[in-house]
């Protein structure tokens, strides 16, 4: 199983996405400052994530949330299910 997340940081609420197929283990790593890309912000929440059976979906997942409708896509999801995170 594959994992495309969203995390929010809990320092100014930006987001980061990635994808894993290790979802505990990935965020545990952002928080410990072992990603570059997340170090200087953390710690992070995790707000969404998706499962995919294999990692070419789960990568191509993560390519368009990074994309211009990506991240539209995202705030209309995080605005349904948290009403107003995004």
């Amino acid at each position: 199983m594959f994992y495309t997340y969203i995390l929010q940081s809990k320092i100014d609420n930006s987001f980061y996405i990635g994808y894993t197929s290790n979802l505990k283990r990935r965020l545990n790593e952002h928080n410990k400052g072992k990603s570059l890309a997340t170090k200087l912000k953390k710690p992070y929440k995790l707000v969404f994530y998706e499962a995919f059976l294999n990692k070419n979906d789960a990568e191509n997942r993560e390519i368009y949330l990074k994309s211009g409708y990506g991240r539209k896509t995202i705030k209309k999801l995080l605005n349904k299910y948290f009403g107003g995170v995004a």
